[in-house]
């Protein structure tokens, strides 16, 4: 007779071996890539003399912006590794704005800051009694999630805001700041050393000058949240249950595991999550709740976890990506992207070889024509209409997305209906 096995014994080879859709990179590999990127935008830097790109400012504006996207993404992250996907981010966003700026012109902004994140788990226990409970496809409800969020902020507005100093049918007073902080001396260092202009040590300065710059607390505690999620879904008891609802729930409920509870958390803790991002929006951005203020970052947080691979290294990647090109709006935005067009046509060049290495000789062509043509933008213009400016963001989305979709793999049972006890 042999001995019980435990929930963690038995789920760990379906997650290990899970069959993957290309090869994860290391670390060091990873780093590589890193430092070869800054060194070609260093070299853009230096022959279009667009300085701006690297610089101190534009990296602290960079990960301000990077951080609601990046709470959102791991929201999205949270519930899907359990098997739920959420499309409805983007309404817990909404949520957290409202309700972080409500408490926090109230009772200060560190009530906000809980009340707000509340907020945005209240959207996620919607979510969950619609698709867990009732099995409503994942979509649907997510999306009139995002309706009756933006409905139910329209319509407490006005009924919160209206009489108070500086408040209005779309706009909440203001709301004092949470504070921020700045390394003494080596902010200063990094950002005279920026200011030198070298090759490669200027642009490495700009990007470490911007994090430790004007830093928000709830940025600090956005940040944390990355490896802090990364260990408890992979190195916990707790992340293997819930990580193997989401790829095989039919498996997990005959060991032992209590599926409901795990996808009810996750997705509860998701709309947490995608509610802070919300606050950090009202409270720290601005300091203020505006109508239309999450401008759809709940879906591009979405698309950063995809492009990440369901995974927070990755994630916090993609989010870094998004952020810095939505920067590109607020400092400098014409001059930034013309600069960026020789960044583009560079690394389309680049793509193009190595898939001819690969004897991907169709693909490889098709990289080099839009190269190609990206090149001659940039050599037949000396700026960019401000349309493309502010679309810059979602058209990197859409990009990015479509060239890293041959190597993803979600979850198995991301998205599928379950009911307790369909395995027996």
């Amino acid at each position: 007779m042999t001995a019980p096995t435990t929930a963690t014994d038995v789920n760990q080879p379906s997650l290990e071996h899970a069959p993957q859709t290309g090869r994860r990179l290391s670390l060091p590999v990873l780093m590589l890539v890193i430092a070869g990127a800054l060194a070609l935008t260093s070299i853009v830097r230096l022959i279009t003399g667009a300085d701006g790109i690297t610089n101190v400012s534009q990296m602290s504006t960079a990960l301000q912006l990077a951080v609601p996207i990046g709470l959102a993404g791991l929201g999205g992250l949270w519930a899907e590794r359990a098997g739920v996907v959420n499309i409805g981010l983007e309404g817990m966003m909404i949520l957290g704005t409202w309700f972080g700026a409500w408490a926090g012109f109230q009772w200060g902004p560190w009530t906000g800051v809980l009340v707000g994140l509340i907020g945005g788990c209240l959207g996620g226990l919607l979510h969950a009694i619609v698709t867990i409970t009732f099995n409503v496809n994942h979509i649907v409800s997510g999306v009139a999630i995002n309706i009756l969020a933006l409905g139910a902020t329209r319509y407490l507005a006005p009924l919160a805001f209206e009489g108070h100093q500086g408040g209005s049918a779309k706009q909440s007073p203001a709301v004092e700041s949470l504070g921020h902080f700045t390394v003494p001396g080596l902010s200063d260092w990094l950002t005279d050393l920026n200011a030198k202009g070298w090759f490669f040590v200027s642009d490495i300065a700009g990007l470490l000058g911007g994090l430790v710059t004007d830093v928000s607390w709830l940025t600090l505690i956005a940040v944390a949240l990355i490896p802090a999620t990364w260990w408890i879904l992979w190195r916990t008891p707790f992340g293997l249950r819930l990580r193997s609802c989401g790829e095989n729930p039919v498996a997990a409920e005959s060991l032992g595991v209590n599926v409901y509870k795990y996808k009810y958390l996750a997705v509860i803790i998701s709309g947490g999550l995608a509610g802070l991002g919300g606050v950090f929006l009202s409270i720290v951005a601005n300091p203020f709740y505006l109508e239309g203020q999450t401008s759809g970052r709940g879906y591009i947080g979405l698309a950063a976890m995809i492009f990440g691979n369901w995974m927070p290294g990755g994630l916090a990647i993609g989010a870094g990506l998004f952020g810095y090109t939505d920067s590109l709006n607020l400092r400098g935005g014409s001059t930034n992207v013309h600069a960026l067009l020789l960044l583009g046509a560079l690394l389309l060049i680049i793509g193009a070889v190595w898939l001819a290495i690969r004897k991907k000789y169709v693909q490889a062509a098709v990289t080099l024509v839009v190269g190609a043509l990206v090149f001659a933008w940039y050599a037949g213009t000396n700026e960019v209409p401000s349309q493309v400016v502010a679309a810059t963001p979602y058209v990197v989305t859409l990009v990015v997305l479509a060239l890293s979709a041959q190597r993803l793999r979600m979850p198995k049972a991301n998205g599928m209906p379950y009911r307790k006890g369909q395995g027996k």
